[in-house]
């Protein structure tokens, strides 16, 4: 039986490149969503990836038919079991140069829309499926935990304070 929390273990991998000039050419742009949920104390709800061990803000892809609200809303619960209300934007993360390799044949361009949000309810939970921990931080933590480049990106925008979105 495997157990979620070890990495690697039969979790089909992907590969991260961030300004790696090793990358592989995308083929396909993929929108997705992520989102900097606060709670009351100020801590910010992160997940750690299965597939990596690597922590980020909960989130994915938009579905066909779906909003990016919506995804974001059903993203967070699914992988945190939290609920949460969306009060702002982070940002609009659109990096040709943030490139992901999927377990299957599949490379895509990444196209991140990140949100603010404020917790409903819920304890986090991870899904065991793609998340194998999920867990208030406070942001004082958070630089210590192992994280890919656009993750660390997308937080540290998230916990920037600016009122202003990023947009690239």
């Amino acid at each position: 039986m495997r157990d979620p929390r070890v990495v690697g273990q039969g979790v089909p991998h992907r590969r991260v490149h961030f300004h790696d000039p090793e990358a592989p050419t995308a083929s396909v742009v993929t929108p997705s969503v992520f989102v900097s949920v606060r709670n009351e104390r100020g801590q910010l709800l992160l997940v750690r990836r299965c597939d990596s061990g690597t922590w980020e803000l909960p989130g994915g892809r938009v579905d066909v038919g779906e909003s990016a609200v919506a995804a974001a809303l059903r993203e967070t619960v699914e992988e945190t079991g939290v609920r949460v209300r969306i009060t702002g934007l982070v940002g609009l993360f659109t990096d040709p140069a943030h490139v992901i390799e999927s377990a299957g044949d599949e490379t895509r361009q990444q196209f991140v829309v990140c949100f603010h949000a404020w917790l409903i309810s819920g304890e986090p939970r991870p899904d065991l499926h793609e998340t194998s921990y999920a867990a208030w931080m406070d942001p004082i933590d958070i630089a210590a935990l192992p994280m890919e480049p656009g993750a660390h990106r997308l937080i540290r925008h998230a916990l920037s304070g600016a009122s202003d979105p990023h947009l690239d």
